[in-house]
């Protein structure tokens, strides 16, 4: 699916944490997949690779990869650096939309301030070797949840998170309504208001106390 300049746009109005209370089974890399970079939000389709403590296979991928595409790299979440400076800067020249590596990433006296948005599990000085040829468009695990290619990977501050392409939309209208409520919490809470008062707390407890089936909801507006 093309990622197109409103669907872009759409994200930016948003965050993963809202997708995610818009859908509580989105996927969610594990929190050990960190941004390495200045930049951090991520807003394209997977390409995948493969590969074991030997760094060929994301050289590939960096090549192959169309501009916009999101580099996801199974490395097995071992503690080898499967990238550096010369393969962000290459993801730059190439116009990719980021990097997502469960495994080691190093170089960050560049990586840091790089205007590639760089994910990884680990910082380590010591890289893979480079001798293996990579699986390259295939169904990967990072960060503990399945990728698979074409998955839109979206990421911001909070971390990083895989949707199906056909769900997108949806998701997107469901996250601004989410951030639109809670603008509008926020505002109460700024004029004065307790977090009792803008998520009716205590008739929330109350009906679970007598067994009664209820969700703790948010309310924009004063009781009465």
């Amino acid at each position: 699916m093309p990622v197109t300049e409103e669907l872009a746009q759409r994200f930016r109005a948003v965050d993963t944490t809202a997708l995610c209370d818009a859908d509580k089974t989105t996927r969610v890399l594990h929190e050990a997949i960190r941004p390495r970079s200045a930049r951090t939000r991520i807003f394209g389709p997977a390409f995948t690779v493969r590969c074991r403590d030997d760094f060929l296979g994301v050289l590939q991928a960096v090549e192959a990869a169309a501009p916009g595409d999101v580099v996801v790299v199974d490395g097995g979440a071992r503690e080898i650096a499967l990238g550096g400076e010369l393969f962000a800067r290459g993801a730059l020249a190439r116009s990719l939309g980021g990097l997502v590596v469960d495994a080691g990433y190093r170089d960050l006296g560049y990586v840091a301030n790089c205007a590639l948005p760089v994910y990884s599990r680990f910082v380590t000085p010591m890289s893979g070797t480079a001798v293996k040829p990579g699986e390259l468009g295939v169904p990967v695990t990072c960060g503990g949840v399945t990728v698979n290619p074409g998955d839109l990977v979206l990421a911001d501050g909070e971390g990083v998170i895989v949707v199906a392409p056909d769900r997108i939309e949806s998701l997107l209208d469901a996250a601004l309504a989410i951030k639109e409520t809670e603008t509008a919490l926020v505002e109460r809470l700024d004029a004065g208001a307790t977090l009792g008062d803008v998520f009716a707390l205590a008739e929330h407890v109350t009906a679970l106390e007598r067994g009664e089936p209820s969700a703790l909801r948010p309310r924009t507006r004063p009781p009465g």
